[in-house]
């Protein structure tokens, strides 16, 4: 571990947190947003725990999650759909709240913080799978094929995890717009893989025969 990049996990952390609670809280007008402080609750404590484990016993991964810089143009742009449909969905999920357009079950509430925690389990599975997870997409020095465990099943597990998990956050919201507007991040995620196979199976020794032996991408007998 090291000073700076003890400082730039606690930066990056606090400004998601103050990111995601002024794009939910200040268009609901209010912090007396339930479903917005049980978000927040369930995504950063979490998030904020993981850091801490990563910080001693991962720092290199941690390093690797951190570094957000896309060298494809085509995951650039990814990267800016994908925040254009989280400001857009964390706005309307307000605004929602505030005027009272939709008004899902609680119950729903709660089964989408389940489904946020099952995803943030998976989630944790697969870090201590693939020591190799970047939030960029590359091919490491002395990167290895992972084909084990949720690797032998599909083969962007951590991209299935992400698909519940931002599925999952309108519907803890309790905003029917929110959860129309993150129905798209399947289909930026699908371009993500597209273009994130093509560099793994150029760059990465082995890749192409660990397609043909995990035929699935993300969801098992469908794609």
């Amino acid at each position: 571990m090291t000073g700076k990049l003890f400082i730039k996990a606690v930066l990056k952390f606090a400004a998601g947190v103050v990111l995601m609670g002024t794009l939910i809280f200040l268009p609901a007008g209010t912090l007396d947003f339930f479903g917005g402080r049980l978000l927040m609750g369930i995504l950063f404590i979490p998030m904020f725990v993981a850091g801490i484990v990563l910080m001693f016993k991962s720092p290199v991964l941690l390093e690797k999650r951190l570094n957000a810089k896309e060298e494809q143009a085509e995951q650039a742009l990814v990267i800016k759909l994908s925040g254009v449909m989280f400001a857009v969905g964390f706005i309307l999920a307000g605004l929602d709240f505030r005027f009272g357009w939709t008004a899902f079950p609680e119950f729903v509430t709660w089964v989408g913080a389940a489904l946020f925690l099952l995803a943030y389990i998976i989630y944790a599975e697969v870090l201590r799978e693939n020591a190799y997870l970047s939030r960029t997409v590359e091919v490491q020095e002395d990167q290895k094929v992972i084909d084990t465990g949720l690797y032998g099943i599909v083969r962007h597990p951590m991209y299935g995890a992400t698909v519940i998990l931002f599925l999952s956050m309108p519907l803890v919201l309790g905003s029917l717009p929110s959860f129309v507007i993150f129905l798209a991040y399947p289909f930026i995620i699908a371009k993500r893989i597209g273009n994130e196979e093509e560099v793994l199976e150029k760059g990465l020794a082995g890749y192409a025969e660990y397609k043909e032996k995990v035929r699935y991408r993300l969801i098992p007998f469908i794609w």
